[in-house]
């Protein structure tokens, strides 16, 4: 089986849950997608670079989906959402690179 990077798949929870908000119109099961990438990529931080790193990057995570709806009223729902994707997998993938 191959190993998906953290780094994906929390930019994939970032998208694929707002993905999945708008196009079910029910932000709830957006929700459930987000966290469940998000409690994915937690594990593999975890192992990859230890509890602190997992803390640091769970909380970037949470903070970049909050962060995206200010954001959002600014540039767009889409555009927010690619943002802050791809600061957490570029924060994910400078953390775990290392660690490896």
């Amino acid at each position: 089986m191959a190993k998906v990077p953290a780094a994906a798949v929390a930019a994939g929870g970032l998208v694929g849950g707002y993905a999945v908000a708008r196009w079910t119109g029910k932000r709830p099961l957006g929700g459930v997608a987000l966290a469940a990438a998000g409690t994915v990529a937690a594990y593999e931080w975890n192992r990859q670079a230890g509890p602190r790193a997992a803390v640091g990057l769970s909380t970037a995570y949470v903070a970049a989906f909050a962060g995206s709806h200010p954001l959002a009223k600014k540039v767009g729902a889409w555009p927010a959402v690619f943002a802050v994707a791809g600061g957490v997998a570029a924060a994910s993938w400078a953390v775990t690179r290392r660690a490896v």
